[in-house]
């Protein structure tokens, strides 16, 4: 029989180590390629002006300041409605329920609404949020169909942050005395806490991301908002009206390039102080 020819284990390891570093340097240097475009194009068109003021003529002049706010607003609702929701849930299939066919279609169902395309949102809010409750075209909707949009996101990451606190935490919590509602809030909560900030911060990148379930709930005034149920323009969907129409293309740089500033800075900031709190925890 012929001997199969296989490499020395050392050889092996660097061979593995070797294409395992170069499929990491591509997926940076994508990420770099990426951000060194839309800074490069976007940069120059950002000023104190184009923060500060609104769209005029359609976006080929004045800034993008109403876009900020309307970005804002909605992505706050999304969080505020989805994190308790999400967090809610996976607190009870963890804590307050036995592995059993409940917990499987929760689970199944989070997982098939994670996988549905973001325009299927729009249409749902569309449908429900805008016609069929009377919202109309407005920060509302926009909001609630982007909570339903993360809201996977949320319960996904959460139930394995909560997952990954150890057993033991919780026998001695009980032996204390405490009741689960206390042993959830004082004990798993806490130490699951960076993960559940992970799922969020996520979510909030996928809000101020997002274009096409805000483009058919919340409409796309350029006008400030005034109210909840006033329609408004995101930063993302301005930016694609810009490009799509070929209304002002320095502009649209220049709105993506602010995007993409605001995402990395959230993130930059909540890992900076979800380490902290991970070392002071460490060390308590």
């Amino acid at each position: 029989m012929k001997k199969r020819f296989r490499l020395k284990p050392k050889v092996e390891q660097k061979a593995v180590q070797f294409l395992l570093c170069l499929m990491t340097s591509i997926a940076v240097l994508i990420l770099i390629f990426i951000l060194a475009v839309i800074l490069k194009n976007g940069l120059p068109e950002i000023s104190l002006e184009f923060l500060t003021k609104n769209p005029a003529h359609m976006g080929r002049e004045g800034g993008i300041f109403s876009t900020i706010v309307a970005t804002l607003y909605l992505t706050v609702i999304a969080l505020l409605v989805a994190t308790p929701l999400g967090v809610g849930t996976a607190i009870y299939l963890t804590e307050y329920t036995f592995e059993g066919i409940v917990t499987r279609i929760i689970r199944f169902g989070a997982e098939c609404l994670a996988g549905i395309p973001s325009i299927i949102f729009g249409l749902f809010g569309f449908i429900l949020f805008v016609n069929k409750l009377k919202f109309g075209w407005s920060i509302l909707s926009g909001g609630l169909t982007l909570a339903f949009m993360v809201l996977p996101t949320i319960i996904r990451t959460s139930e394995e942050a909560i997952k990954s606190v150890p057993a033991a935490y919780r026998l001695v919590s009980y032996s204390l005395g405490s009741t689960r509602w206390q042993t959830v809030t004082r004990v798993v909560l806490p130490s699951a806490s960076p993960g559940i900030i992970t799922g969020v911060i996520l979510s909030l990148g996928r809000s101020i991301g997002e274009t096409a379930a805000v483009i058919f709930t919340a409409g796309s005034a350029l006008h400030l908002p005034s109210s909840l149920f006033s329609s408004a323009r995101t930063m993302s969907v301005h930016f694609y009206i810009l490009a799509r129409e070929g209304i002002s293309m320095p502009k649209a740089y220049g709105t993506a390039a602010v995007l993409v500033i605001a995402i990395l800075l959230v993130n930059i900031v909540t890992y900076y102080l979800m380490g902290k709190y991970i070392t002071r925890s460490s060390r308590e």
